[in-house]
């Protein structure tokens, strides 16, 4: 039965073929007249122009990074130079998840505006399957190289004969593929997240509020960096950011799968195949999800995503019990002195997707137009523009609340079930269905250019409301896709925290140590600086962005008037120059802190680091996304019409003036700096987890039985480093002994 792992790669194959057939039917949908066609030709060049400079510098990154892992791979006991290959490899293939998504996104918009035409179930079709077509190839990618990967380095390291050591060597070399992966996806999320806001600020700010013209109109010169910026900001960054949250969650999972000793029928590895199995079944029941997203003229589009989400989480549930009583053994599993049972696994995948469910929903809740918090900001932009941001800020504190009761439950639950194999298998849970989660969450770009190329194009007015519908949907899924990504962020991150103390050979992070709890405070630091850079990169941006458009708007004659043309490529290479120049040192705030720390003080004080880090780093995410959605629903009220005090405001009102100045503070919360952070956690935690080895704790001294299934006692010595590296009267200080 060894021979099931042949079967994972071979689902991310699955999920390829699903790829090409749906890209292939989007591309023969029609794309409209020649001016729509000329408007689409300018957002995809200017997509592709932006990924073309983006890599090339990120081509750079990698092959530094590659020779410092090389490096490490020969002086390290438990890794190899080989672990080279997999990050590059990890590397490239969340490039090219991001690609891919940005080059079906650029064909479906134009489609989707096409088909608007025609009715809202067709828009829908086509704008949908767009997005699906990114899922399923994030997905398929995922599956693909780190099963792939797994099949090739159990060959070269372990062999036939299942051995834990060699097995752990595997895994540590596996691990430079998700480092890869989580490198390239913090990279794109920060750039891209740079470029669409700076772009968004000024189209609004100059455009929306100083001019008072509709936000894609074609007289703005920033509305083709904007449509640009939805692309690689929503669809490749968030791509490359799931892609590399989907691997590090199988990874973590696998990694402490390794400390399971089993007699079963897979050669021992039954508890690190398991993840792998969940991930590549939550595939095929994420395409079937997708042929539930069906929508009648004038019919509840929310409602037909959310039935094509509950039907993939159902379906995965249902698999998990089966798949998880045929892979593992009956008897009782160990991991550090926890005992547990298979049908403890699958109550932890229970509370796993239930998780991710309810996430989701208090998301929504929070940002979605006509609930008490979008509203409550709505009341307040009668009243000016100071009120509408303390209400948006409010509303975005007041988010975080839910969220981690229901997190700090999953956590405690999943616990109790099975350890922190438990926690680890029920964020694999949760992203089991990432394929489905990541195609609603694209379908919403794709929808919100449809409507700017049904603007700029000058269509019947049905038109674009009916792409404005499917925006309107679109913003609510992109908040809770979001609201998914930082939950299953906080689990992955647990599981890589526990995996990493276990290869560092510490029991306990001991927060009394002065420099432990220095390390702590200077984790919880952490995400504001990284935010502070993400905004002020967007602030600066978007000054230059606002003085180009007032440029062109005071000196290119008859703009305002239809008769001159904007030139909206040098707003492009404004966003693309900002957004590649400011990327780089947020990026290596989370690659270059966790190895200064572990080898200067050793494992424990990364330890605290890395604890807060995550903490501080949830929060932020949650409070910065969720504000910045409620901001920008709350200024979407206004396009419809909406009752304050008794009185209709529509947009042009000033409450709708102060409602745009709220979405504009929000947009660098919700798009640049917020959905960063889950990726910032994750990726200082696989840093770590990388390094984990090298500043190991020697295990030279007898240690004393257990007293919790955590802890040792505490007269247990924690040392920070190798005596190899670090002298004797060194250890003895960073100790505190």
């Amino acid at each position: 039965m060894e021979n099931i792992v042949y079967l994972i790669p071979a689902f991310g194959v699955i999920a390829l073929l699903y790829t090409f057939v749906k890209s292939a039917w989007v591309s023969r949908q029609d794309a409209g007249d020649a001016k729509m066609t000329t408007i689409a030709k300018y957002i995809a060049e200017g997509a592709m122009a932006f990924l073309q400079a983006e890599y090339k510098v990120l081509a750079y990154f990698v092959v530094i990074a590659s020779l410092f892992l090389g490096y490490l791979g020969t002086v390290g006991e438990n890794s190899s130079p080989v672990i080279v290959v997999a990050f590059i490899i990890g590397a490239f293939f969340s490039a090219l998840a991001g690609f891919i998504g940005m080059r079906i996104a650029t064909k479906a918009n134009v489609r989707t505006a096409q088909a608007a035409r025609t009715s809202l179930s067709k828009a829908l079709d086509v704008s949908f399957t767009g997005g699906a077509v990114m899922g399923m190839g994030v997905a398929g990618l995922a599956v693909l190289g780190l099963g792939g990967l797994f099949i090739v380095f159990k060959a070269m390291f372990v062999g036939d004969t299942y051995n834990a050591d060699e097995m752990e060597r595997a895994l540590e070399v596996l691990t430079g593929f998700s480092l890869g992966a989580e490198s390239i996806a913090l990279f794109a999320r920060v750039g891209g997240g740079i470029y669409t806001k700076a772009a968004d600020v000024g189209a609004d700010l100059v455009g929306k509020v100083e001019a008072g013209i509709p936000e894609d109109d074609p007289r703005n010169p920033a509305t083709i960096a904007d449509n640009v910026g939805d692309n690689v900001g929503d669809v490749a960054g968030m791509g490359a950011d799931l892609f590399g949250s989907y691997v590090a969650t199988i990874l973590a999972t696998m990694v402490l799968g390794r400390e399971i000793t089993v007699t079963d029928n897979f050669g021992g590895i039954s508890p690190i195949l398991l993840p792998m199995v969940i991930a590549g079944l939550g595939i095929i029941f994420s395409m079937i999800g997708t042929f539930f997203v069906k929508v009648s003229e004038g019919g509840d589009v929310q409602r037909a995503l959310n039935l094509g989400n509950w039907s993939s989480v159902i379906l995965t549930a249902i698999a998990s019990y089966f798949v998880i009583n045929f892979i593992l053994p009956e008897g009782s599993l160990n991991l550090r002195g926890f005992e547990f049972s298979r049908m403890d696994v699958f109550y932890a995948v229970l509370v796993g997707l239930v998780v991710g469910t309810l996430m989701s929903i208090i998301t929504e809740y929070y940002t979605a137009m006509g609930k008490r918090p979008v509203m409550s900001i709505v009341r307040q932009s009668s009243t000016g523009h100071a009120t509408t941001v303390i209400g948006g800020l409010a509303v975005g504190m007041e988010s975080t609340v839910l969220p981690i009761l229901v997190l700090a439950g999953g956590i405690i639950l999943s616990y109790e079930a099975a350890g922190l194999y438990g926690v680890a298998i029920a964020a694999a849970g949760m992203m089991a269905t990432t394929a489905m989660q990541l195609a609603i969450d694209a379908f919403g770009p794709i929808a919100d250019n449809a409507g700017g190329i049904a603007e700029m194009s000058e269509l019947p007015k049905d038109v674009r409301a009916k792409t404005d519908i499917l925006d309107a949907v679109g913003n609510t899924t992109a908040a809770t896709g979001k609201g998914f990504a930082i939950a299953s962020a906080a689990l992955t991150s647990l599981a890589l925290f526990a995996a990493f103390m276990g290869t560092a050979n510490i029991t306990r992070i001991d927060i009394s140590n002065a420099r432990v709890l220095a390390g702590l405070f200077v984790g919880g630091m952490i995400p504001f600086i990284f935010s502070a850079l993400a905004i002020s990169a967007v602030g600066r941006a978007a000054m230059a962005m606002v003085e180009e458009v007032r440029r062109q708007f005071r000196e290119i004659p008859g703009i305002m008037e239809g008769t001159g043309k904007p030139e909206y490529d040098k707003c492009v290479a404004i966003s693309t120059k900002a957004a590649i120049r400011e990327m780089m040192l947020p990026g290596a705030i989370a690659l270059i802190v966790p190895i200064i720390i572990g080898f200067t003080f050793g494992p424990e004080v990364l330890g605290g680091l890395l604890a807060g880090v995550t903490v501080s780093g949830v929060l932020m995410a949650m409070f910065q996304s969720n504000a910045g959605g409620a901001w920008d629903n709350a200024k979407k009220s206004f396009e419809k019409g909406v009752e304050i005090n008794g009185k209709m405001e529509y947009k042009g009102s000033d409450a709708h003036k102060a409602s745009v100045t709220g979405d504009t503070v929000g947009d660098p919360f919700k798009d640049t700096s917020g959905p960063s952070m889950n990726i910032l956690i994750k990726l200082m935690s696989i840093v770590s987890l990388v390094i984990a080895p090298h500043i190991a704790v020697p295990d030279t001294e007898p240690t004393e039985t257990p007293t919790t299934h955590l802890q040792k006692s505490p007269e247990q010595k924690v040392a920070p480093a190798t005596t190899s590296t670090i002298s004797e009267a060194k250890i003895l200080f960073i100790a505190g002994r």
